[in-house]
């Protein structure tokens, strides 16, 4: 039987993503010293890993409908595990960031890979039971990931975060070419949205570049240009989007209000968390002098909180409606925040970074589950899958734009230390935001499921 085969490629394929996307900022500050970097350049780090992630992964997904799904996420495993080999070997922070944007590539293609190879491979109830091995797992290796990251940065060089991505690799592609069938979409459409996929690259970089070069406070007439035109390449992305027949992201979905409303909440909270996230390792390690693996720790409240009470919260929208959770959510995470920005130089972890991520924990245990679930009834059953993508990459462009938000912020300050807190304060600022949002946008509904647009 090759279903078991198939849920382990999805599995370990993705956690090498899942990996990546939170070992790597723990090391951040280590390998910044190490290769003589400036702070905008670290954020390339990210921000390079980020750019081409969130705006061809739902390109990524038509691929493999159109192409075959084990084709598409092959090559995207492979170009990940090429690319970390790259990063692993980068003598220069250039051909670093050079690196991380193909590997973002590469995630692009592997991550909704996993999830449309079990959608396609499993039906009914075993479908449920695959999606949420893997949703565990994945959990699991997020939370994982600082700790690692933490350690190899520790003992033996930042490099070995992207080495371990090798032997992952090696073991799924076995894995794929003798216990993963191909699968495709025979009703797919012949034509793919490069148009718009280019649009969206463009605007994006465009956008963090001109915030990033906006950092320690020079903003220049070359880096408000830039970030003007990105934000006018996007403007263009949209109303190209709205009248192309075959769009990348569907615009009419965004008719339903719940939907409309689950995505501005999206891109408040999740800007506010990836943004401001970002920077906890180098307030840390720079500031409150933690070990890297100790930094890696940090936040393991955060995650574990949010995993454990995932099951509970989801129950809560057939109880009592999404509203009020995602209400509750928003404003406990704004709390979280203002507990990051309250711990001075003194004091036991305990006192000072514990309480603020179990706060942020309990708030992300409130969101997160009910978030999901709102997207996914808020259009009709046809289009969850698409909606759940677009929502998806909603998420991972709020992150973007907030490390280079942020990061505006964090560089204007007297010190880094000040400049933490401020970021902390803004995140709050966004996350009560999203809750204002979920007041005014989120339509009062009985218990249960949510009205299809």
């Amino acid at each position: 039987m090759k279903l078991p085969w198939v849920l382990i490629a999805a599995i370990l394929g993705s956690s090498m993503s899942f990996i990546d996307g939170t070992a790597v900022n723990v090391s951040l500050p280590v390998l910044q010293h190490e290769l003589h970097a400036e702070t905008g350049q670290t954020q390339w780090v990210i921000e390079g890993y980020a750019l081409f992630l969130s705006s061809l992964i739902l390109l990524g997904g038509s691929l493999g409908d159109l192409y075959g799904r084990r084709r598409i996420f092959t090559i995207g495993v492979v170009l990940f595990a090429a690319a970390s080999i790259a990063c692993a070997l980068a003598g220069s922070i250039d051909a670093l960031i050079a690196a991380r944007c193909v590997q973002g590539i590469g995630g692009a293609l592997l991550t909704p890979g996993s999830l449309a190879l079990i959608s396609a491979s499993y039906s009914g109830e075993q479908r449920g039971r695959a999606i949420g091995l893997w949703s565990g797992f994945s959990a699991l290796t997020s939370a994982g990931g600082p700790i690692i990251g933490g350690w190899l940065t520790q003992e033996f060089s930042w490099r070995y975060v992207f080495v371990i991505n090798v032997p992952l690799a090696i073991l799924v592609l076995v894995v794929l070419q003798f216990g993963v069938p191909e699968s495709r979409d025979d009703s797919a459409d012949r034509r793919i949205d490069v148009v718009g996929a280019t649009l969206a690259t463009a605007g994006l970089g465009l956008l963090v570049y001109g915030l990033i070069a906006m950092n320690a406070g020079r903003i220049t007439l070359v880096a408000l240009g830039t970030t003007l035109a990105g934000i006018a390449v996007l403007c263009a992305f949209v109303l190209f989007e709205r009248r192309t027949p075959d769009p990348m992201v569907r615009c009419d979905l965004f008719a339903s209000r719940d939907f409309s409303a689950a995505n501005i909440y999206t891109f408040f909270l999740y800007a506010a968390i990836g943004g401001s996230l970002y920077f906890v390792p180098f307030v840390l390690i720079n500031v409150h002098h933690y070990t890297p693996t100790e930094a890696g720790a940090a936040l393991l409240p955060f995650v574990f909180i949010m995993v454990a009470a995932s099951r509970w919260s989801g129950g809560l929208v057939a109880r009592i409606g999404a509203r009020k959770p995602l209400i509750l959510g928003a404003i406990l995470a704004g709390f979280g925040f203002l507990a990051f920005a309250l711990p001075g130089n003194d004091g036991s972890y305990w006192t000072t970074f514990f309480p603020a991520a179990t706060i942020l924990g309990c708030g992300g245990a409130l969101f997160v589950a009910p978030l999901t679930t709102t997207v996914m009834n808020s259009v009709p059953v046809e289009h969850s899958g698409v909606a759940s993508g677009i929502n998806n990459a909603v998420a991972r462009t709020a992150g973007l734009i907030g490390v280079a938000v942020l990061g505006v912020v964090v560089t204007t300050s007297a010190s880094y230390a000040g400049g933490f807190r401020s970021a902390m304060i803004a995140s709050a600022l966004l996350a009560f935001a999203a809750c204002v949002v979920a007041v005014k946008g989120f339509a009062r509904f009985e218990p249960g499921p949510v009205s299809g647009a």
